[in-house]
C-alpha cells in the first residue's frame, strides 16, 4: 500500500510507520461524521490537532468518494455493519501523514474538471489534491478486493 507515496521525499520503510490507526466505517453517509470523530481522535492523540483542518476536510471527501462510488448502494442507518466495506487508515512517520481509505470497487478515482464551483458534487478529488501534498490510488492485490485512495501531508520537522 505505501509504495507510491515518495511525493519527492526519501523513501519510505513501511516497518518504521511511528503511529497508526484505522477503523471500519459503516456503508452509510453518516460514516463521514464517524471518520472525522475518529481522526479529530486520532490527530490530537498524536499532537497533530494544527493539521486537523485540512486532514479533515480530505478524510471528508476520501470517505464520501468511497461510499458514493466505490460502495454498490449505502445502507440507511440502523442496517447491519458486519462486514464493513470502508476503512480508514491514518499512518503517521516522522514527516508526513498519509491518510488512505479502502473500499471495495477497483474503478479508478476520476477526478473531474469543473468550472461550476457552486455545484453540490464533482469538487472532491479537486479538494484532495488542493488541501494535500499529493494523492493517488492503487487496486489491493491478495485476499482484498478493491483499491485503496490516499492522501498524503508534509509535516513540519519535530522540535
Amino acid at each position: 500500500m505505501l509504495e507510491p507515496l515518495r511525493q519527492g521525499l526519501p523513501p519510505l520503510d513501511p516497518a518504521a510507520v511511528a503511529s497508526a490507526a484505522s477503523c471500519a466505517l459503516p456503508a452509510r453517509y453518516e460514516a463521514v461524521r464517524e471518520a472525522r470523530r475518529f481522526t479529530r481522535a486520532t490527530l490530537d492523540r498524536w499532537k497533530l490537532d494544527e493539521r486537523f483542518e485540512d486532514v479533515c476536510l480530505v478524510v471528508s471527501e476520501l470517505v464520501t468518494n468511497a461510499l458514493r462510488h466505490g460502495v454498490p448502494v449505502p445502507q440507511p442507518e440502523g442496517a447491519c455493519d458486519h462486514d464493513s466495506p470502508v476503512r480508514l487508515h491514518l499512518l503517521r512517520w516522522t514527516g508526513r501523514l498519509v491518510c488512505a481509505v479502502r473500499d471495495p470497487s477497483r474503478e479508478s478515482p476520476v477526478a473531474r474538471e469543473t468550472d461550476d464551483f457552486s455545484a453540490e458534487s464533482g469538487r472532491g478529488l479537486f479538494l484532495v489534491d488542493s488541501f494535500s501534498d499529493g494523492w493517488g490510488w492503487h487496486p489491493l492485490t491478495g485476499s482484498l478486493d478493491g483499491k485503496v485512495v490516499w492522501a498524503l501531508f508534509r509535516l513540519p520537522p519535530a522540535e
